[in-house]
């Protein structure tokens, strides 16, 4: 048995984890834009990345590590993503990081931003070498590794045990836009001083990712960078596997809310319900055609329960399906029955009020099998198109 305790507060709660962000002059409007974590002894480190073909350099930079490699220094930027720059972009890494004034141990590097541009070096040296390693403020991190995000995301657990023992668990993370399952254009970092083994760690990440990151949708577009990393230092010298994996789970599907309801411009946090359907493969086919949709997006924008739009995916997506089986509903307004028809100008109202929220359902009960999927997506307006045409600037 165990109980997982939500609590207020940042990763600087955890013991023997300390991190910070400050301005180093990569946003022009001076806001933070360079943060590290830092750890007083080498943590054990596990990562799941992007599936985009050209992940970016910190990524490559990562992966040349030996697996099971320790670390004791993360370092986070925003404004540049370090990416598409070849084989520089992993030798200016090296650069920053031999240029730092204190002890690394198999340093990481994380960025996001703008696509094809060479780091400032200078800039970020010259930041990072004024870190105060012994500094606590997960707040200032958060807001260091923003873009487009319009508010910080981050939450904190204390998992106790039944012999009274506990660890405690949290993550920073960022996203908002050009987010896509198979993870997104996000970075989370997970820290916990659970005495977790490294194999435990990886299968925690992979477990918990399908239902979580690679479930989320905010445009459809996956980026170059997304990292969802989890460091652990063991201090608590507490660990039950069971409790580990439900806390990561809960970690990660907290973030990837915060990320869906933070999409560039959205209004509304939608989860798409595929019911019943004929395998597992495509529930999650059907689920995630919903939350990709544009069509879709921008008729819960305009607040139109246009339930042909709800159909007309789901038979696009090629999964087994029969219209005669189908039903769909807005939380729990019927609006289509197997064939009949039950959107009235009574059941029309209603659905829209539905509409009307921040946070609501879509459920589609195919009718042909067991298997179940939610996805999870937001609307599209016209705010998304200005933040995107106005990224670079």
């Amino acid at each position: 048995m165990f109980t997982i305790l939500p609590i207020k507060g940042h990763i600087d709660q955890i013991d023997g984890f300390n991190c910070d962000g400050i301005s180093a002059g990569l946003k022009p409007n001076g806001n933070n834009d360079l943060g590290f974590i830092y750890t007083n002894e080498p943590c054990d480190v596990q990562a799941v990345f992007t599936e985009n073909r050209f992940q970016a350099a910190p990524l490559k930079h990562y992966l040349q590590y030996e697996e099971g490699f320790k670390t004791n220094f993360v370092l986070i930027n925003s404004k540049n993503a370090n990416a598409l720059t070849g084989k520089k972009g992993i030798e200016d890494i090296n650069t920053i990081f031999s240029s730092l004034s204190f002890d690394l141990v198999n340093p990481i590097m994380s960025s996001t931003g703008v696509i094809g541009n060479p780091l400032p070096i200078d800039k970020i040296v010259k930041g990072a070498n004024s870190f105060d390693l012994n500094a606590k403020s997960g707040e200032n991190l958060a807001r260091a590794i923003m873009t487009t995000d319009a508010y910080e995301k981050s939450c904190m657990y204390e998992v106790k045990l039944e012999d009274g023992s506990s660890f405690k668990i949290g993550a920073v993370a960022k996203g908002a836009g050009m987010i896509n399952p198979n993870l997104a254009t996000m970075l989370c970092f997970i820290c916990t001083d659970a005495a977790v083994p490294l194999n435990d760690m990886k299968e925690a990440l992979e477990v918990n990712s399908e239902t979580t990151f690679n479930a989320i949708s905010v445009d459809g577009d996956t980026s170059t960078n997304d990292t969802v990393m989890l460091l652990a230092n063991k201090k608590s010298n507490t660990y039950d596997k069971e409790a580990f994996i439900e806390a990561v789970r809960l970690v990660m599907h907290d973030m990837a809310m915060l990320m869906v309801a933070d999409g560039e411009g959205a209004k509304k946090a939608v989860a798409f319900e595929v019911r019943n359907a004929a395998s597992k493969e495509e529930a999650q086919k059907a689920a995630k055609a919903l939350s990709n949709s544009l069509l879709v997006k921008t008729a819960l924008f305009g607040e139109d329960p246009n339930f042909g739009r709800i159909a007309s995916t789901i038979g696009a997506s090629k999964v087994i399906s029969d219209e005669e089986k189908l039903v769909i509903s807005y939380n729990d307004v019927v609006v289509y029955d197997k064939g009949e028809l039950c959107f009235d100008e009574e059941q029309e109202a209603k659905a829209a009020k539905v509409l009307g929220n921040d946070k609501f359902k879509v459920i589609c009960d195919l009718g042909v099998g067991e298997y179940s999927f939610t996805a999870y997506g937001c609307d599209l307006g016209y705010e998304y198109v200005k933040i995107n045409a106005d990224y670079r600037t």
